[in-house]
């Protein structure tokens, strides 16, 4: 697909054609093609190095692409669109000895045509500490401030970088609850996750990228309708592979047998047959990391842990 097609195609608020960007041997992107539409909350998602944060940072303007083309609402990405653009970075460095509100009004007051802050505090739930130091906040606290800042310009299109990356489950959640709000508002989001549930619970559309290319593209329940059917059994893998009633996909991966099945019952009945210990079975549909696993071989979660 070409560039004039990628922008004809979709009335998208974002158009990338053929993106590519190298760093001397290593291709970081190679050739990207996607569109995101107005309203989407649009997930990339992806193990370390796989061009996750190449990607954004050239849909930012940060970096320019080797080749390729970026298209804002039909037109050439340009100076004037980046600076449209909120932006939440992996990490941000904030001006020292400074209070949550005044970061707000510091910031504020780099645009002309700034949000009202106290709708930014109510959005962001930032009422509690407004008044402490920035440096003393917890990490969802801190997540909710920069989020916030992101804001500040007004921006229809939102990027997030791992945006809950270190929080724990209960301010992960809560943070779910604020991009489900900013949402609501009509904003379009571009999302990299390495959290499969927060992809699935919060994602319209996504690409899942490897070794700078995509591998899969789409909604997460059309992707898991696409990939499996049924339910996915998985047990300790005992020392030999059972044979299995056709139709089913017998793997072992990280020590345990995974059976893809449209039949649980049939299932269960063949391991039986062949004495296999069915301590420790899980029956479980499928999810993006099961996805991802069946793509690549390995486990998001695996590679996420081993690359930090």
């Amino acid at each position: 697909m070409d560039a004039e097609q990628v922008v004809s195609a979709t009335p998208a608020v974002l158009a990338v054609s053929q993106l590519c960007k190298s760093y001397g041997a290593l291709k970081a992107v190679n050739n990207l093609s996607f569109s995101v539409k107005a309203g989407q909350c649009f997930g990339l998602l992806g193990p370390n190095g796989a061009g996750k944060t190449t990607t954004l940072e050239m849909l930012e303007g940060i970096i320019k692409p080797d080749s390729g083309a970026i298209y804002y609402q039909g037109e050439i990405a340009s100076r004037r669109h980046f600076q449209q653009l909120g932006v939440q970075f992996q990490q941000t460095a904030l001006q020292d000895f400074l209070t949550v509100e005044e970061t707000l009004q510091m910031f504020a007051a780099f645009y002309p045509n700034p949000a009202d802050i106290a709708e930014l505090i109510q959005l962001c739930d930032l009422q509690d500490f407004l008044t402490q130091d920035h440096k003393k906040l917890s990490g969802g606290q801190r997540q909710r401030l920069l989020l916030a800042l992101a804001l500040v310009n007004q921006p229809q299109i939102l990027f997030l970088d791992e945006p809950t990356t270190g929080l724990d489950p209960h301010a992960r959640r809560n943070f779910w609850a604020l991009i489900q709000r900013i949402k609501q508002q009509g904003r379009t989001i571009i999302l990299t996750t390495h959290y499969m549930d927060e992809a699935e619970q919060l994602c319209d559309e996504l690409i899942i990228v490897d070794k700078g290319q995509i591998i899969a593209q789409g909604s997460p329940q059309a992707l898991l309708r696409q990939h499996f059917e049924g339910a996915l059994l998985q047990l300790p893998a005992p020392g030999f592979l059972p044979q299995m009633p056709v139709c089913q996909q017998v793997s072992v991966q990280g020590g345990q047998l995974c059976i893809q099945t449209p039949d649980v019952q049939l299932s269960i009945q063949a391991l039986l047959q062949q004495q296999v210990p069915l301590q420790g079975l899980l029956v479980k549909s499928a999810t993006l990391d099961d996805l991802f696993l069946k793509l690549t071989g390995h486990a998001l979660s695996a590679v996420t842990t081993e690359a930090a």
